[in-house]
């Protein structure tokens, strides 16, 4: 009796053995396969850094496997860690490993001034949310061509519809309102952008591609199942 006990031991430990092998050995290969794509990146304006593009390729993979995306292998990036007077939003063709838009994007006006330092999910919070989220479909408002976001992140974003927050272009991303007022201007919460480019970002990146706004907001960074579970 004592040897077949010894014997069973043996075998859980050797299965257990295995299973966590495989399981460090499957994050390994795929914190490879995320630093080899992110060196590979084409681009002609920058990238973002690595570790938000770590991150975003977390949560994009996860999505991806509960098939929350269409056919475009898109992901967009907006680091609210940055200066608003930078270029910080940049959307990623993932099929063509190429960074093809770089472009400057607002966060809310209760967020902060020129960098965004407060998150909420609130309605009427006037402040950006943090996550993942899946776009959806384009409409015309009070802002022209608009683009629905459906928050993935309960608690930090899932609220996105209920706030009305949406892609939209507006006056006050621009160069031009940097130089006047030092920095770019605010929205309702929305992620806006120039009125040059609006369009053209907004018909890109619509219908179920990928977008996450980063900030190295402790609160989102130790809660968010999406950046800290395993793939």
């Amino acid at each position: 009796m004592k040897n077949k006990l010894i014997k069973i031991n043996k075998i859980m430990f050797l299965f257990l053995f295995v299973f966590f092998t495989l399981s460090f050995n499957k994050v390994e290969l795929t914190k490879d396969r995320i630093s080899v794509m992110y060196n590979k990146l084409e681009t002609t304006s920058g990238k973002p850094n690595y570790d938000v593009f770590q991150k975003a390729m977390n949560g994009y993979l996860k999505l991806n496997k509960k098939n929350y995306f269409g056919e475009r292998n898109l992901l967009t990036i907006i680091d609210f860690g940055i200066s608003s007077n930078k270029k910080r939003l940049w959307v990623i063709d993932l099929d063509n490993q190429k960074v093809i838009c770089n472009t400057l994007v607002a966060h809310g006006r209760n967020s902060g001034d020129e960098y965004a330092q407060q998150f909420s999910n609130i309605p009427e919070s006037y402040k950006s949310s943090l996550g993942f989220y899946v776009t959806g479909s384009t409409y015309y408002g009070k802002h022209g061509l608009s683009l629905y976001l459906d928050g993935k992140e309960s608690g930090f974003n899932d609220k996105a519809r209920d706030r009305t927050i949406v892609m939209h272009g507006a006056n006050y991303v621009s160069n031009d309102f940097i130089k006047q007022y030092g920095r770019l201007g605010r929205s309702y919460g929305c992620p806006a952008l120039s009125m040059a480019e609006y369009q053209e970002v907004i018909n890109l990146v619509a219908n179920k591609t990928c977008l996450f706004i980063y900030s190295p907001n402790n609160e989102y960074l130790t809660k968010s199942k999406l950046i800290n579970e395993s793939i």
